[in-house]
């Protein structure tokens, strides 16, 4: 328990309870600093949760939920919380991805692949200086730089309403799906999602999914 009284609040939000079980265990408490998990399956059940409890310091957010996949789910998290503090809980390991969650308005981005020493140092770093008086500075960024690759480059080329497009194909969208979101006639959006996978030199769309998850 904190000597002063006050416990953080976190809300981890993923549809793997090994998952949940094995960050749980690892941070049950940081520095003396005791962490009340609060735990989510999906990105509803999420919402729920965070409108439900009071005093949710952060939120771990997984990108592939059962009822969202992508970068969608951190929109529409911060989209009705705009206040809220949200990592990416993510084992997507992409600069793209990790700048896209950032300018989305994401608080921090935690690869799943992170050792249990960064893990720590980061949820410190994430919870809010009312959250508890122990907290160390923290020198590394909420933001890890991932490997360069040719793919981050041919994604810094593209046009805005080619990025808009790259995320709702990334978040599992059909082309009918992209269509109602961007207003764009369906033959628009499928002379897009050619182009790109022309310009990322892939094969197919499900090559381009994969190569961001």
């Amino acid at each position: 328990m904190d000597p002063g009284g006050i416990v953080p609040r976190l809300l981890l939000v993923d549809d793997h309870e090994l998952v949940r079980v094995g960050v749980r265990s690892t941070c049950a408490e940081l520095l003396g600093i005791e962490i009340d998990w609060l735990e989510a399956a999906t990105l509803e059940d999420a919402m729920r949760v965070y409108a439900s409890e009071p005093g949710i310091d952060a939120v771990l957010l997984d990108l592939n939920l059962a009822d969202c996949k992508g970068l969608q789910g951190l929109k529409r998290f911060l989209q009705a919380y705009p206040d809220a503090r949200v990592a990416v809980f993510s084992g997507t390991q992409d600069d793209f991805i990790v700048a896209q969650a950032r300018a989305l308005g994401a608080t921090g981005y935690i690869p799943k692949g992170a050792q249990s020493a960064q893990l720590r140092e980061t949820l410190l770093a994430l919870l809010p200086p009312s959250a508890g008086s122990r907290q160390p500075a923290i020198s590394s960024s909420l933001f890890p730089r991932m490997p360069a690759s040719a793919m981050v480059d041919r994604v810094a080329e593209l046009g805005p309403r080619h990025l808009e497009i790259l995320e709702l194909v990334l978040s599992g969208c059909t082309n009918q799906e992209i269509s109602q979101a961007t207003h764009l006639s369906l033959g628009t959006v499928k002379n897009y999602v050619s182009s790109l996978l022309l310009a990322l030199d892939v094969r197919s769309r499900s090559h381009l999914i994969s190569l961001f998850r």
